[in-house]
């Protein structure tokens, strides 16, 4: 059994990318790839791998574990995805580090499905809008208290990436930028539910459909519609194309305006940012899916 675990990371997505898998359930799963409803599966992984602690599930456990997930008897490809399966939102960045428990808190994970062939996916954000967005889900009020124990300007994905490569050598990693989810998202659907682009998958425009002008996204569809893609390059040219006409002013680009974060410090993040993507696409084991 395969079995994917996406962990987000918060503030990327808002759990629309497994609502979008959702549509397309009942097609998967006669091939053996199981989305489950979230609330299938949550509250149930969060108390049994606090329960076994890192220890290996024996078949009982496991057996009661699928029962409680899912109805299928044939389960080939098993998608769980939930941003909090590594740490709380407040936890997700520590001094200069990103996820600085990823590496015992993916063990634990493994730990349910002990013999099961596993998979990460996470969608990375710019460190400049993905700690607002953190502290905006957060219950503080005041946010250089919230960055208190923060390094913003050292963070870097690359780091967490080789530290989870490091305790997992064994599992694939699938990583892709958020602020390029528009033109990958239907990518990003196939590659966790493992079909090829020639399967149709339903919801694969769900997240253009948010930050484009309702005009401009009903003619996408039609030309879509009237005109084959025969490639996944293709179909991103037209979909970037009509974002760059349509696209809802507002929904792409964010204003910062955040006690103690100078434009130019905003400017060095997202900088850093960019430059780290060329590492990350350098670790082995790590698959970077890019327009």
């Amino acid at each position: 059994m395969q079995v994917v675990f996406h962990l987000g990371a918060p503030c990327t997505d808002g759990d629309l990318l497994v609502k979008s898998l959702l549509k397309n359930r009942a097609g998967l799963a006669e091939g053996g790839v199981i989305i489950p409803p979230p609330g299938r599966y949550r509250p149930v992984i969060r108390d049994t791998s606090r329960a076994l602690k890192g220890r290996p599930a024996n078949p009982d456990v496991q057996e009661a574990l699928l029962d409680a997930i899912v109805d299928e008897a044939q389960i080939n490809r098993l998608v769980l995805s939930d941003p909090r399966f590594i740490c709380i939102n407040r936890l997700v960045i520590q001094g200069a580090q990103i996820w600085p428990m990823i590496g015992r808190q993916t063990t634990n994970l493994r730990a349910l499905f002990p013999e099961a062939q596993v998979e990460f996916f996470i969608g990375m954000r710019d460190p400049a809008t993905l700690i607002p967005a953190l502290f905006a889900a957060s219950r503080f009020s005041d946010f250089e208290e919230f960055i208190e124990n923060m390094q913003p300007h050292a963070v870097a994905w690359s780091e967490m990436l080789r530290r989870l490569r490091t305790e997992q050598p064994d599992a694939p990693v699938t990583v892709w930028c958020n602020e390029d989810t528009p033109l990958l998202w239907g990518q990003i659907m196939r590659e966790m539910a493992d079909v090829p682009y020639e399967s149709e998958l339903t919801g694969a425009d769900d997240l253009v459909q948010t930050i484009m002008e309702k005009s401009g996204f009903r003619r996408m569809q039609q030309y879509l519609s009237e005109n084959a893609t025969t490639s996944e390059m293709q179909r991103r040219r037209i979909v970037g194309a009509f974002l760059d006409r349509y696209a809802i002013d507002g929904e792409i680009e964010e204003e910062l305006d955040l006690p103690g974060w100078t434009d130019d410090l905003i400017t060095e993040m997202s900088q850093a940012y960019e430059d780290d993507m060329a590492e990350v696409a350098r670790i082995p084991g790590v698959t970077f899916l890019t327009p």
